[in-house]
């Protein structure tokens, strides 16, 4: 099959697409590969989405992906053989450095992490590492380590952060998913402005070893895709335990529920955040955009009805916990005096609540896990926006003071972070555009080990709605940028072309 307009179609197709199309022999891996790093190249001047490239490894993967078929390896043990895929530059891949945003001369790992080693006992093929603004820590992904990662939507504009690098790969077709991490919707907030499909799974779904826990428990890794069934199947591959995980959940079955009815389900429509010290609003558009999904959702015969979590003082046990993190992985950079100003106070706020104020706020949890869930002893899903605002721009969050820094991004971000704290499933889902083109988000929030009703209730509103019609201009299955909405180009910016 593989002519090049077939190739380009299919490279530009889902992760279940492309499983399917080397299952069948109508495709190589080695060509998939070769399209995905040409895409790479091609956009780096653009988009800028990775780090690292590992174009000869990957090759020789795919040379062996393709022997594996040839021999009839492919099928439910296998469920990724020969798929190019890319990973968060928070993630071990043995022989690359983790450099998680950071300037510096970083050594290469001994060892894949957990998640990695699972996505290639799956059969998938680690095309490269995706970028991350410095240690995760803000939605936007920029820095001088490696320049600025811009939105296939709008390249004024940022993919969001911190799997911002993930996020336009997978959106402009590069890879077909990628697997980031979430600490405070770092998965939602780039799905969301990017329109992508973004789970944050139950903490410990899947592993973050070599870290028993990464960030205090409040990170976990995930995986963004164009589909839902696409985001269950990387889901399904990467999830598992290590023995030295902090957090091993029951397992769950994600990948049928992709294809599952969810039933009849009561779901909340909450727009109001959790408690913040920062200013919070609420933009019409991105208001607008949710309140459509809600109304869809009733449309699709669920019960939707307004009502807020009772969140509390949430934020006073999140704020020690994300800065002992950044201060535990900034321990670690090469080089600290290339370190973000930034990173250095928060640095030191993690030094200044570490101790017995860490201690009170990891107590807190399980009474906050009491406090929230009591909404789901009525309710089976909490509709909330994805982010209050759509994308910022290039370069909004630059040069600002730390607590400036802080105060934009909770103004532009507090839905996501809340069950960071809480350890359970969220996910994001495309909720539409604004009228000058740009993605906006809405997000699915459930209890411990709700990530299959999630799915389920995803897949269903995405049969619906169709998202993964849609590409940015210039991209996707039509080069002609056919799908793509009204509004692109123009106030947003000139949106990238391959």
């Amino acid at each position: 099959m593989e002519d090049t307009t077939d190739l380009i179609h299919l490279t530009g197709s889902g992760l279940t697409a492309q499983v399917r199309a080397l299952a069948a022999g109508d495709v190589s891996s080695r060509a998939l590969v070769e399209r995905s790093l040409a895409r790479i190249a091609e956009t780096r001047p653009t988009l800028n989405a990775f780090r690292r490239v590992r174009a000869e490894a990957a090759l020789a993967e795919a040379d062996a992906a393709d022997r594996r078929l040839a021999a009839g390896e492919a099928g439910p043990r296998l469920p990724l053989l020969g798929v190019p895929v890319a990973v968060k530059d928070d993630i071990d891949v043995a022989g690359e450095p983790t450099a998680f945003g950071c300037a510096g001369d970083f050594p290469p790992k001994s060892a894949d992490s957990e998640a990695v080693r699972r996505l290639r006992a799956a059969g998938a093929v680690i095309v490269g590492k995706t970028n991350t603004p410095e240690l995760g820590q803000w939605p936007v992904t920029e820095g001088p380590a490696f320049g600025a990662t811009r939105n296939p939507w709008s390249t004024e504009h940022t993919p969001g952060g911190s799997s911002g690098g993930a996020a336009a790969a997978v959106a402009a077709g590069l890879v077909p998913a990628a697997l980031g991490s979430d600490g405070a919707g770092s998965l939602r907030i780039p799905a969301a402005w990017t329109h992508l499909v973004g789970i944050k799974p139950q903490r410990g779904r899947i592993s973050t070893w070599p870290e028993p826990e990464s960030f205090r428990g409040i990170t976990c890794h995930g995986p963004l895709a164009r589909t839902v069934a696409d985001a269950a199947l990387l889901l399904h591959a990467a999830s598992g335990s290590h023995a030295g995980d902090l957090h091993r959940p029951r397992p769950v079955d994600v990948l049928s529920a992709a294809h599952r009815d969810p039933g009849r389900l009561r779901i909340a429509l909450s727009l109001r955040p959790a408690f913040a010290a920062a200013r919070q609003r609420l933009d019409p558009e991105a208001r607008a955009a949710t309140v459509r999904i809600a109304e869809r959702l009733a449309a699709l015969g669920h019960e939707v009805v307004e009502e807020e979590p009772r969140y509390g003082l949430i934020g006073l046990t999140f704020v020690p916990r994300s800065m002992s993190g950044v201060r535990e992985w900034a321990g670690r950079v090469p080089d600290p005096a290339l370190l973000d100003a930034r990173t250095k106070v928060n640095a030191r706020g993690g030094l200044l609540l570490g101790g017995g104020i860490l201690r009170v706020a990891r107590a807190a949890e399980e009474p906050l896990r009491r406090r929230v869930g009591e909404i789901f002893d009525r309710f089976d899903v909490v509709l909330t926006p994805t982010t209050a605002v759509p994308p910022l721009r290039i370069g909004d969050l630059t040069g600002l003071s730390s607590s400036r820094t802080d105060a934009t991004m909770i103004s532009a971000c507090p839905y996501s972070w809340p069950w960071n704290v809480l350890g359970w499933p969220g996910m994001s889902v495309p909720a539409g555009f604004t009228t000058t083109g740009l993605p906006l988000g809405a997000q699915f929030l459930g209890p411990a080990g709700s990530e299959p009703r999630l799915i389920s209730l995803a897949a269903q509103l995405e049969a619906a709605e169709r998202w993964f019609e849609r590409w940015p201009g210039g991209v996707g299955p039509s080069a002609s940028g056919e799908g793509t909405p009204d509004g692109l180009g123009g106030a947003t910016g000139e949106a990238v072309g391959l």
